[in-house]
């Protein structure tokens, strides 16, 4: 991995902390996500038209096949990750989301798409993998066990966790596979994949007008801000792609768990600070591990 592709996965890795704390205080639905959409299709519209211009026009049938599943693939993520956080923790959601996800995708990128990976590369992946499931409680999760409600909510948020990390691994093949394999624009492949998002949700939004302009009234600014910094996290990660093989970006990413536990655990009152502390060190060095590696 260059030095240029690690720097860009952990500023990548630090507004994506920062946006899921954001949608997490915000408490929305498939209703969010449409409002994140709509103002992200339109903030971003002028560079959009810009790269886009020359370029989209020359576009075929696989191009827009794969801007279509990512569009569809990034809905799903988006709802079942905000369904998740309404009704369990960030510091299991999230953790468990973004440690499934990158092994998903890793193994995909090694066994379908020929890439190769050192020892030292499995090591980083093993190192990246157990810090995330130590932030997400360690322990702690077994201690919860004895008591029903906390049970309860654990097991919901292990569920959307692992099923929000399934679509995070099949996004970042598909995607993966457009800027590397076909050699389309990052930008162009989030931007008019938005296109694909709000048309998808719009109907979820339609249906109950006067619920979805409350909800619009409540929720705006925590979704301007989403629709703002979220594309800048995942450009720079499909341009790290783009110099480095998509099974060692694809796990570094995860730094980001780092930052979601030194920022998201103290904000949310979420997590065991020990647990949290030793994730952190593994996920350091299983990064260190993949970008030697």
């Amino acid at each position: 991995m260059t030095l240029n592709a690690f720097g860009l996965i952990i500023l990548a890795g630090l507004i994506h902390a920062c946006w899921n704390i954001v949608a997490k205080k915000a408490g929305g639905d498939s209703r969010f996500a449409f409002f994140t959409s709509v103002l992200m299709m339109l903030f971003w519209a002028p560079l959009g038209w810009y790269l886009g211009r020359d370029v989209v026009p020359l576009w075929g049938p696989m191009e827009w096949g794969f801007v279509a599943a990512s569009g569809l693939l990034h809905v799903g993520y988006f709802v079942i990750l905000l369904r998740g956080y309404s009704k369990a923790d960030l510091t299991v959601v999230y953790p468990l989301a973004r440690g499934s996800g990158p092994l998903l995708s890793s193994l995909v990128a090694i066994t379908l798409l020929g890439e190769r990976i050192s020892a030292l590369g499995v090591a980083g992946i093993a190192g990246v993998v157990g810090g995330v499931f130590l932030i997400a409680g360690g322990p702690g999760l077994l201690r919860a066990a004895h008591d029903p409600a906390a049970r309860e909510r654990v097991h919901k948020g292990m569920l959307y966790g692992l099923l929000t990390g399934a679509f995070i691994a099949s996004y970042t093949v598909v995607d993966g596979y457009a800027v590397k394999i076909l050699l389309m624009s990052p930008i162009l492949v989030d931007y008019m994949g938005n296109f694909v998002r709000v048309f998808l949700l719009a109907p979820v939004v339609l249906r109950d007008l006067p619920t979805a302009g409350q909800l619009w009234r409540a929720q705006w600014r925590f979704a301007l801000l989403v629709a703002v910094v979220s594309p800048v996290a995942y450009v720079l990660v499909l341009y790290a792609m783009k110099e480095a093989p998509m099974s060692h970006v694809a796990p570094a990413r995860e730094v980001s768990m780092l930052f979601a536990a030194l920022i998201g655990g103290h904000l949310l009152g979420e997590g065991d600070r020990v647990a949290r502390v030793c994730g952190a060190v593994c996920i350091a060095a299983g990064v260190t591990a993949l970008a030697l590696g």
